[in-house]
């Protein structure tokens, strides 16, 4: 069995009567909702700053494209996809 801790927050009356709302609804309690809400925050927010430092090491290790080829890119796929031209996935 994982071993959990016990946190105690402060949130607005109005988020704990939709947190409430969603506890009724989905028959889980309001603890087991914030605990999974907390959870995929954490996930979430520690993948953008995972991302940020390996984009940051790029940079500073010189593996770069250029802007205007980056942008060039993007279009190019944009382009495609309004003209039906592009790849199927």
């Amino acid at each position: 069995m994982p071993v959990s801790t016990t946190m105690t927050i402060r949130v607005s009356l109005e988020l704990k009567k939709k947190l409430d709302r969603i506890a009724s609804a989905t028959s889980r309690s309001r603890s087991f909702l914030a605990g999974e809400a907390v959870a995929a925050y954490v996930d979430r927010e520690l993948e953008i700053i995972d991302g940020i430092k390996r984009g940051m090491a790029d940079a500073e290790a010189g593996r770069l494209v250029p802007h205007e080829e980056a942008m060039a890119e993007i279009f190019d796929v944009i382009r495609k996809a309004e003209t039906g031209k592009g790849d199927k996935v």
